[in-house]
């Protein structure tokens, strides 16, 4: 197979893969409902997620909590995170604001909420418990590593602890309970933990597909993906040991990881009439005795989407960096890219670094490629002959085609294998730039100062479409169809209004590839004129 028709294979199965994404966005996101905003709190039951618990929402005293990489806002009635404000990421490029994940607004409600339910429990219908607690802000010190702040709600004699406690350096949070029944008698309460999201359509393009939904980890299931249509189809329930729920968005999450030693119901519910979804977990009942002290652990990941992290927080929540089917190439492509960065110092020159490592890695396969599109070209003379000779005896012609490349040692496909073997490896590549939480908002160098958005200049996609053009002029051409000629010459025009939109640290690996391309081909070429084996028929 030639090089412009292998240009040609490439581009089809690049667009074919792009439309198949962003036709999984179309059909699989719930149109927004626009209906004015009713509190309320939903709590599925147990054993099917039907059993909805209506709790009034109003609002208590908001408490400040924040460590050195985020700022908290807990609302006193319930303990609900109602903001979470992320200090080392900027809302906007440059706009010195921080962006802002958790949010409890009337047209955007995000808010992870807990609580203890069940015989006893303190949050019923009749209200939510409403939290004591000492100070409005809460600070991690310069000489500290742990924040501690206990919330305090007493009934019956039982004294209740909603317990936060944030880490230096760390998104994910402690929310433990502490029950200390000074009653005569025992008490038996069930913990839960629910992420409550209003019903949002996704604004990813084909450029780059984004996925806004829940998600969750179970025994059967290490990762998966629930969307808020399915959500809206059917609720969730799911009853494993361990596991955990989460909202996903592009290049951030919110996860509730229960305790893991427990047998937990995974749920989800919605309130279509209030334009919001919940995703959830509940746990078994806990009995503590009169006289006892128990405490019912949790955790809850609030942040950017941080792989070494999140693994250490629960098994398979660094699963939410979706890298799809290809994710047994994209993890160790990430590690490259992360170990190059550390020696650069700059994600764009890291990107560079990858994309050589790879072309490096990938040389035998190309040098099979242009070696078998060469001996292909050395042919076409005999070829041509005899389409001359058997004209429309296509069966004929066919078979002394065979025979031909049967005497001559040639693989007809041998120019097309190494090609679509690459293939996997360039989606995993395209999946590591577009989910890499590390490349939002990272600088290059001169205009490009934002690796995960497009060229502000479009000069990228501009150079990128140049070195497609000269790749092509580059290559020897030979006789071809005329309509395949015009797709082959309409192409790397058609690439580049395409890349237009794409992030920029993505047009940046593929022009880089593209000139490396360019200089395998010279140097391919140049040792098979040298065996005879390469002619140049332009």
């Amino acid at each position: 197979m030639d090089s412009r028709r292998g240009l040609l294979v490439i581009a089809l199965l690049f667009l074919s893969f792009l439309v198949w994404q962003q036709w999984q966005l179309d059909y699989h996101t719930p149109k927004p409902v626009t209906t004015e905003q009713v509190s309320s709190v939903t709590v599925a039951s147990k054993a099917s997620g039907s059993d909805i618990l209506s709790l009034s929402q109003e609002s208590g005293r908001i408490i400040t909590l924040e460590n050195d990489v985020f700022r908290l806002q807990v609302d006193t009635l319930g303990g609900d995170v109602v903001k979470s404000e992320l200090l080392n990421y900027d809302a906007e490029l440059d706009s010195k604001t921080p962006f802002t994940l958790l949010n409890n607004q009337k047209d955007h409600i995000y808010v992870a909420q807990s609580g203890l339910v069940g015989k006893d429990g303190i949050d019923t219908k009749a209200g939510r418990a409403n939290y004591q607690v000492e100070g409005e802000n809460f600070k991690l010190a310069e000489d500290q590593n742990e924040l501690v702040v206990p919330f305090t709600f007493e009934k019956d004699g039982v004294v209740f602890r909603k317990i936060f406690v944030l880490k230096r350096g760390a998104y994910s949070i402690d929310v433990n309970f502490e029950i200390n029944n000074q009653s005569e008698k025992a008490i038996e309460v069930e913990p839960y933990a629910q992420i409550k999201h209003t019903l949002v359509e996704d604004t990813g393009n084909v450029a780059m597909p984004t996925y806004t939904g829940g998600a969750y980890s179970s025994a059967e299931n290490n990762y998966k993906k629930y969307s808020f249509e399915e959500m809206q189809k059917a609720n969730l329930s799911v009853s494993t040991k361990a596991g955990w729920i989460a909202v996903l968005q592009h290049y951030f999450v919110s996860a509730w990881v229960p305790n893991q030693d427990n047998n937990n119901q995974l749920y989800t519910s919605t309130d279509s009439a209030n334009n919001v979804a919940f995703i959830g977990y509940r746990g078994p009942a806990t009995v503590v005795s009169a006289g006892e002290n128990q405490v019912i652990s949790s955790k809850l990941w609030t942040g950017p989407k941080l792989q070494t992290q999140m693994a250490s927080v629960a098994n398979y929540l660094d699963l939410t960096v979706d890298y799809g089917w290809a994710w047994f190439i994209a993890k160790p492509l990430f590690w490259l890219l992360t170990f190059i960065q550390s020696l650069v110092h700059n994600w764009g020159i890291a990107i560079i670094g990858v994309t050589l490592v790879v072309k490096a890695a990938l040389y035998p396969l190309t040098k099979a490629q242009y070696t078998s599109m060469a001996k292909m070209r050395m042919l076409q003379p005999k070829l041509q002959e005899m389409r001359e000779r058997f004209g429309e005896d296509r069966q004929r012609m066919s078979q002394e085609m065979m025979k031909l490349y049967k005497e001559e040692k040639v693989n007809p496909l041998g120019g097309c294998l190494p090609l679509v073997l690459q293939m996997p490896i360039f989606i995993a590549l395209y999946w590591t730039f577009l989910e890499a939480v590390e490349l939002r908002h990272a600088p290059f160098f001169a205009w490009i100062q934002d690796l995960s958005a497009q060229d502000p200049y479009y000069i990228l996609p501009i150079l990128m479409g140049a070195s497609m053009f000269l790749l092509q002029k580059m290559s020897p051409t030979p006789v071809a169809d005329p309509t395949q000629q015009k797709i082959m010459n309409f192409m790397p025009l058609m690439f580049m209004v395409f890349f237009l939109w794409f992030p920029s640290g993505l047009v940046l690996y593929w022009l880089v590839s593209n000139l490396i391309t360019i200089v395998q081909q010279q140097l391919i070429y140049r040792g098979l004129e040298k065996k005879g084996l390469h002619s140049r028929n332009k």
